[in-house]
């Protein structure tokens, strides 16, 4: 490393009091940053050139062998880095169990204008999700799908929620997202000729007996109300996956999954 981390030993210090308020959306969005906090989560973040302003770490709660190597990585690529004790560590961790690597990082906005488009697109569509860890859910599943880009329609909770972060593995960083209204995201496809197929369980249309090839945006709703009365009226195709049980829906990170993955199958990738 070219210089010795800053160590913090007080419980007090202003900069572990501003690392818990981070947990919040408000002083988030009022400091434009936001916590990326574990190993992988890191590592991904540089990977993809997120530009890192502070690492926090501490060895007392290492997991691993390859944290000094990461930490040097990230001073490399401008992050500052403070040396906690076990304690303070704890203090300002948002897991149950941490692995001793936080970090703060700038956020970011996309517009829909600034999506990259393959040649036969393929995104997926969310409607005012409210649980972090679903959204993050979701993310997770939006890469492993290799969807162009997730839009996030009307947004609850935010993107930047330390367990969007958390349940997302770190892949935030990889996946195109972009946050707009409804009112503006179904004219932006539509004008690109892409077609939209809502998930809903009032459809007659079986997900598996409906067409997921060419250019497609998937639309999921929300945890509690699903989709608004705008997507079921404005998509072009609207598909629902049978329940044989007393339930009449699935959590909706489960719901993405199932009809991400037969478009997959459908699409041949």
């Amino acid at each position: 490393m070219a210089q010795a981390p800053e160590r913090i030993t007080s419980l007090q210090n202003p900069r572990l009091k501003q690392l818990v308020k981070l947990r919040d959306r408000r002083p988030r969005d009022e400091a434009g940053v936001f916590l990326v906090e574990g190993y992988r989560q890191i590592r991904r973040a540089l990977e993809k050139g997120i530009p890192l302003t502070e690492v926090y770490f501490c060895p007392d709660w290492y997991l691993g062998e390859n944290e000094p190597a990461l930490l040097a990585q990230a001073e490399a690529a401008g992050a500052r880095l403070f040396e906690l004790t076990k304690d303070g560590f704890a203090k300002v961790a948002y897991r149950e169990r941490p692995d001793g690597l936080l970090a703060v990082a700038p956020q970011w906005r996309t517009g829909l204008d600034g999506l990259k488009l393959s040649p036969v697109p393929f995104l997926l569509v969310v409607e005012a999700i409210e649980k972090p860890g679903n959204l993050g859910t979701i993310l997770r599943s939006a890469d492993a799908a290799g969807v162009d880009a997730l839009i996030v329609c009307d947004p609850v909770t935010d993107l930047f929620n330390p367990n969007v972060v958390r349940a997302s593995t770190g892949v935030l960083f990889s996946v195109p997202v972009a946050i707009a209204t409804s009112a503006e995201v179904r004219p932006w496809l539509h004008d690109r000729g892409i077609r939209t197929v809502a998930t809903t369980p009032a459809a007659t249309a079986l997900y598996t007996a409906t067409d997921l090839r060419g250019p497609l945006a998937l639309v999921m709703g929300s945890e509690q109300y699903g989709l608004s009365d705008f997507w079921l009226r404005e998509a072009d195709a609207r598909v629902r996956i049978p329940m044989a049980g007393q339930a009449d829906s699935l959590n909706v990170a489960m719901a993405t999954i199932i009809t991400l993955f037969e478009a997959v199958r459908q699409r041949g990738a």
